[in-house]
């Protein structure tokens, strides 16, 4: 049967109209139903909610198709539910912070205080932690008007753990920054090259040049390796995750986040360095000042001179005893030079027995927020 559907608001009164058409009563389609005449009329009244099984039964008799019947059902529901719903502006909001931000890692590393991601307080401690008046204002809303200016695309998860460096940092005491003292201190940093213990010494010399240095664990999914800021012209920051605890990848990200201190870069914008080791095998797709801090960390932790002649010498056969040999003569610990060859030749599998941990000799004498410890910021 051909016939304009959108006449009927209800399945029932879709049914009404097949039976006046046909001169049918209710108890006329009860008998060839063979049913209650009272179901019929619950039906056709709308008292009843149309059913699959009831459906098929109108199909069979009119010809109508059982789909037609519970479509008009789901629109006549949805519009009885909308009558009685309680709109909730803030539904949408809270379904894009639940989506975007790793809240019951920021609940278990004490970020914010809620027991879980149901406890009522979480959206009044999430205001607390980035510092706005309203839920709507949080940064990592779409709508949001504040925006964190970085250097490359942020995630929610990267904004988040950006706002716990800067309010730790903002509470560190260090010395007045100066570039020079920061000169400085690169030869007594290379010094340090020797030995992971020696690792030990960054956070006192940075602090010495009014650098303010933290090490903040990482979020799951962030990749974050470091970042460099300033908090104003004379307070500079510089904060790592160490998630690879490995001798040759600290002293790379701590060079290469300094000689963005050193040229200033991140006034404008925050220098956020997430996958370095990718973004170094990939030079010619990565901005400006990336390259001259891969540049500079390359160089201070091997001499690019003097690694492109061992390379040269040495390709593609490089033993343990040359690489222990070039290290004694350059005064670096061997897992550098091991680092550099792995990164060269794409091979990361190689020489993994000079890769020593560094993590635990650093964090003792650093500002640290992870691994089970929760910098005391001020609520």
């Amino acid at each position: 049967m051909v016939f304009d559907t959108t006449r009927f608001k209800t399945p029932g009164q879709l049914l009404e109209w097949l039976l006046s058409e046909r001169g049918w009563t209710k108890r006329t389609l009860a008998v060839v139903l063979d049913m209650d005449e009272q179901k019929i009329n619950r039906f056709s009244s709308d008292k009843q909610p149309m059913t699959a099984e009831f459906a098929i039964l109108l199909e069979e008799v009119f010809g109508v198709e059982a789909s037609i019947f519970l479509a008009l059902q789901c629109t006549y529901d949805l519009a009885k539910a909308r009558i009685v719903a309680q709109p909730d502006p803030k539904r949408a909001t809270r379904a894009q912070l639940h989506h975007g931000l790793p809240l019951s890692d920021m609940i278990k590393r004490g970020w914010i205080n809620a027991k879980d991601v149901r406890d009522p307080r979480v959206e009044e401690e999430l205001v607390r932690f980035f510092g706005t008046n309203r839920v709507e204002d949080i940064e990592v809303l779409p709508h949001s008007a504040k925006k964190t200016e970085v250097s490359a695309p942020a995630s929610p998860t990267q904004i988040a753990w950006l706002y716990r460096v800067r309010k730790i940092a903002e509470e560190m005491l260090v010395a007045r920054y100066s570039s020079d003292v920061l000169l400085s201190a690169l030869p007594k940093l290379k010094a340090l090259l020797i030995s992971p213990e020696g690792a030990r010494k960054v956070p006192r010399i940075l602090s010495e040049a009014g650098v303010r240095y933290l090490i903040v664990e990482t979020l799951p999914g962030a990749k974050i390796d470091g970042v460099c800021f300033w908090l104003n012209e004379r307070s500079p920051v510089i904060a790592m995750t160490m998630r690879f605890d490995r001798l040759d990848n600290f002293w790379f990200v701590l060079r290469h986040e300094i000689e963005h201190v050193l040229q200033g870069h991140g006034k404008d914008k925050v220098m956020l360095d997430s996958d370095l080791a990718a973004d170094a095998a990939a030079e010619t797709d990565i901005a400006e000042e990336e390259r001259i801090a891969n540049e500079a960390a390359a160089d201070f932790c091997v001499p690019k001179k003097m690694m492109d002649a061992f390379v040269a010498r040495k390709a593609p056969f490089f033993h343990d005893r040359d690489i222990l040999a070039f290290a004694k003569m350059i005064n670096v610990h061997p897992g550098l030079i091991a680092g550099q060859i792995r990164h060269r030749t794409g091979n990361y599998a190689r020489f993994q027995n000079y890769l020593s941990k560094v993590r635990t000799s650093v964090l003792p004498n650093a500002v640290v927020d992870g691994w089970g410890s929760v910098y005391p910021v001020e609520q």
